[in-house]
């Protein structure tokens, strides 16, 4: 049974720096009369809310190709009424029907998608080897695994996973597949990674599966090329002016928006250099600690 709208209780990150950056619409929205903000990553709404509750004629295109984030997004966001138009779309598809004020994009995976064994995105939770942000639609990391030989497997996870073990952790995984068959869940993918590492590395800060599993992720929903396809499209959506927000979890991303904001013609960058969590939010939200926010303007 899928997870209900109630366990969807998701804590935007860098919100501080999402509204301090965005508060430059006031004069925007006051010389439109008003103006749309997309989110192209909903999830629960949380950045949403606070934006149309600071500026009260702003109007809200969500888009998130995950139900359970569309129907607490709606929930939450429901004291908006019409103000509020909810897409179920990846935002690689999304076509605009009017010039925007503002785009917006969280690219992390929310505390609720991760902390939810059924949607196999944690190697902490122990649950089926999915990964789908839409699990109605696509391979399954479990088939992926199954899929691709040892070589190419190897070449993903040190791609997406910049991790260095990449052809030890392959080589493992494919020879478990061939021995025992198909993993049965996250968790023995996770320990059969864990033993590819030495004993005293095994422990650190950051679980040994970590990258592999960020790898196999990356690859399952084809976060990559559908960040390449939004910082190209996401330009043209704004009216001049308009501001272009983006929040990374990890430099494979966060490297293409720093190249697009530098060397788009019709973007100006607003933030020289990514806007990082305070010591107080990365306490209070360790999942804070690798987010990164760039803000560029449209000329």
């Amino acid at each position: 049974m899928p997870p209900s709208p109630d366990a969807f209780a998701h804590q935007p990150v860098l919100a501080d720096q999402v509204l301090a950056g965005l508060a430059e619409l006031g004069p925007l929205l006051a010389q439109r009369g008003g103006g749309l903000l997309v989110d192209c990553t909903l999830g629960g709404g949380g950045h949403s809310a606070l934006l149309l509750e600071a500026h009260p004629s702003l109007r809200l295109v969500g888009l998130d190709q995950d139900p359970t984030a569309r129907a607490a997004a709606a929930e939450r966001l429901a004291p908006f009424g019409e103000r509020v138009q909810i897409v179920a779309t990846n935002f690689a598809d999304y076509c605009p029907t009017e010039p925007a004020v503002a785009v917006l994009a969280d690219l992390g995976v929310s505390s609720p998608q991760l902390d939810v064994a059924a949607r196999g995105f944690s190697f902490r939770h122990d649950g089926p080897l999915d990964m789908r942000m839409n699990p109605q639609v696509g391979e399954t990391a479990a088939a992926l695994l199954e899929r691709l030989d040892e070589t190419a497997l190897a070449d993903l996870i040190y791609a997406y996973g910049e991790e260095r073990l990449s052809r030890r952790i392959a080589r493992r995984i494919k020879q478990q597949l061939q021995e025992r068959g198909p993993f049965s869940g996250t968790a023995e993918l996770a320990y059969a990674i864990a033993g590819c590492y030495p004993p005293k590395a095994r422990h650190g800060r950051i679980h040994p599966a970590t990258r592999s599993f960020q790898a196999l992720r990356i690859a399952v929903n084809d976060e990559l090329g559908v960040l390449d396809r939004l910082l190209a499209a996401a330009p043209d959506w704004l009216a001049s002016g308009g501001l272009f927000g983006v929040i990374s979890f990890h430099s494979l991303e966060d490297r293409r928006i720093k190249t697009a904001f530098v060397s788009d013609e019709r973007l100006q960058r607003v933030t020289r250099k990514p806007e990082t969590a305070a010591e107080a939010e990365q306490t209070a939200n360790p999942r804070s600690r690798s987010a990164k926010w760039r803000l560029a303007r449209r000329r």
